[in-house]
């Protein structure tokens, strides 16, 4: 019952849409009506301000490390493998169908780091620099995303066990995001991927 509560909570909070609720603050369109149409902090780049997709990232990050932090905080010493892959894996959820946006939410990448950086900081900042390492050669953010998605699972299964809850949710966590990223992998595939820095609207 704990793991359920603390899911649906997690749910919630990954519902808030950081894209959409600074664009508004800074008079922005709305990013699912431009670009990509994806309400994360690549799309609002593409607005050509900057400081919105700085502050987009860090609260959709800041959302995946608080549903794995309540998590931690509120469940039972022997739920909390249990408790905080819930939390993990539906905060994510929340952020690519959220229930306050009509379910038209992000790909996700942000709130997944956040998830990763509350449940392990090693392989949270390991990710992290494999994001920043591939975007830093290809400028290309879906690659880099793409690729950080494939390490993710291998490093939960080594670091905790393929039976450990962790490494079902993060494997399932990394599939989704694999799939919210299905028009930029034939995008990539057909060099037709935009690049980071590029105004679109």
């Amino acid at each position: 019952m704990n793991a359920f509560i603390l899911a649906l909570i997690a749910y919630l909070i990954g519902s808030v849409s950081f894209a959409v609720i600074v664009s508004w603050l800074y008079g922005l369109p709305d990013p699912r009506r431009y670009g990509s149409g994806n309400p994360g902090a690549t799309n609002v780049l593409r607005s050509g301000h900057r400081g919105a997709a700085v502050f987009t990232l860090l609260g959709d990050a800041f959302k995946g490390w608080l549903a794995v932090y309540l998590a931690s905080c509120w469940a039972l010493p022997e739920e909390q493998g249990v408790c905080l892959a819930a939390a993990g894996l539906m905060v994510v959820v929340g952020h690519m169908a959220p229930i306050f946006f009509r379910f038209q939410g992000g790909k996700g990448v942000a709130t997944a780091l956040g998830v990763l950086l509350g449940l392990n900081g090693v392989i949270g900042v390991a990710a992290a620099s494999t994001w920043i390492i591939i975007l830093f050669f290809f400028r290309i953010s879906s690659l880099s995303a793409i690729i950080a998605a494939f390490f993710v699972p291998l490093a939960f299964g080594m670091f905790y066990g393929m039976s450990h809850p962790y490494f079902w949710a993060m494997s399932a966590v990394s599939l989704l995001l694999l799939w919210r990223h299905e028009s930029n992998i034939k995008k990539i595939l057909k060099g037709q991927e935009p690049r980071v820095g590029k105004k679109n609207q």
